[in-house]
């Protein structure tokens, strides 16, 4: 007995018919999460309806660097997923032949889903120490079509492409149907290039000098700043050992350089740092420190993300002693996507001059070290992390990073 009948998925067996719930309710919690991540990602003054607490919070994994792939967030994939199991669901029971493949496509692309969702359970549960409500709904979702779809299926699954062409070739000739997939394919690929994630492209070291010259960030509404001052106030403070150097703002950045948002960061923030170097000359000041995502140096993490981040460490540092940083910095950044340890012992020679990198490395990677510990010390779980005078800040946009470079100046100023 196949799983629906040609007449339509309102006819569908009681099997089909958890199917399309599995698949509905995994297309409604995605969503949920899409949108959270989008309003995180618009106003830093924005509070998740599922942040119960430190442990029950979507911001947590949404902002951790599980969040996002490639800079597009998790959640449009997985709304992409389930809109797909659906389609799966409708086209086939439009032919009872196609019909009775249904069960054995699902588990196919189930599994795949089971696969990513066991990785993100783990970051979150165990890495992050976090439960997100909503990304809990799709794992649920995405086990509930693996279980049921496995149970269904009554053929080798070996047999699955042989199947999977015979019905393709009734796709392409059925016009409805081909428009249908033809439909689902844009939308999915307007979904991922429409949403506006933390999206960093590869470049090339010519893109990144082309990025020194990136425009002032365009001014908020008078309404965003009010709002978004009345969020800063209510933040809590931790203390920093940074000297401030006759400087009223500190900004301390907790950075990785093989991390793409870390580069995005340092390349849109220039501006910003560049107009207050102008028109208050010493009164912020901007620090980095290090915390590469990798095992070698950093006894905080459980897996290498980030396998050259500390030689990339130690050798901006390396490169500092020689008055080079900014540009080992730059040269990292550009090449972020390709970079090896043997890239940047090669790298340093050449861009900074420092020829012994090996002889020391080892002492070098201590001071790294020691930024780590501070940053475990402050609970930093993922880079980049800021801090302003003691104030986290959630990732903000350029326009909104320089008003709080604004209101904290006049927040020391007035306080004198």
């Amino acid at each position: 007995m196949s799983l629906a009948s040609a007449t339509g998925p309102d006819s569908l067996p009681v099997k089909s018919t958890w199917l399309i719930v599995f698949a509905r309710v995994g297309l409604v919690a995605s969503s949920a999460s899409a949108f959270v991540h989008y309003q995180l990602l618009n106003d830093p003054t924005y509070a998740s309806f599922c942040d119960v607490n430190a442990t029950f919070s979507c911001t947590e994994a949404y902002s951790s660097r599980y969040g996002s792939v490639a800079g597009v967030p998790v959640a449009v994939f997985g709304m992409i997923f389930f809109a797909f199991v659906l389609g799966l669901v409708v086209l086939c029971s439009s032919s009872a032949a196609a019909a009775g493949n249904l069960p054995g496509y699902v588990f196919a692309t189930s599994t795949i889903g089971l696969a990513v969702v066991l990785y993100l359970a783990y970051a979150s549960f165990v890495v992050l120490k976090a439960v997100c409500v909503l990304c809990a709904g799709t794992y649920v979702a995405v086990i509930g079509l693996f279980l049921l779809s496995g149970s269904a299926t009554r053929y080798p699954m070996t047999s699955l492409p042989n199947r999977a062409l015979g019905d393709l070739r009734l796709l392409f000739r059925t016009p409805s149907a081909l428009a249908a997939a033809a439909a689902f394919l844009i939308a999915a690929g307007s979904a991922v290039m429409w949403f506006p994630g933390q999206s960093v492209a590869t470049v090339s070291a010519e893109a990144a000098a082309a990025d020194e010259q990136a425009p002032a960030p365009s001014a908020l509404t008078a309404d965003q700043i009010t709002q978004f001052e009345a969020y800063l106030a209510q933040q809590p403070r931790v203390p920093l050992s940074v000297p401030a150097d006759g400087a009223a703002v500190v900004i301390v950045k907790f950075n990785d350089y093989q991390c793409p948002p870390c580069r995005q960061t340092y390349m849109e923030y220039k501006p910003v740092f560049a107009k207050w170097a102008k028109t208050q000359p010493g009164k912020v000041r901007y620090v980095t420190r290090d915390y590469p995502l990798e095992r070698q140096c950093n006894a905080f993490v459980n897996q290498d993300l980030h396998p050259s981040s500390c030689e990339a460490a130690v050798a901006v540092r390396l490169a500092r002693a020689k008055g080079k940083a900014e540009a080992m910095e730059e040269w990292v950044f550009a090449n972020q996507p390709t970079l090896t340890p043997e890239g940047v012992k090669a790298a340093v020679v050449t861009v900074a001059g420092v020829t012994d990198f090996d002889a020391r490395f080892a002492a070098t990677l201590e001071l790294v070290k020691a930024d780590i510990a501070q940053g475990s010390g402050l609970k930093v779980s993922g880079t980049p992390t800021f801090f302003m005078n003691g104030l986290r800040l959630p990732g903000l946009r350029a326009e909104y990073f320089d008003a709080a470079i604004a209101w904290e100046l006049r927040r020391v100023t007035s306080a004198k």
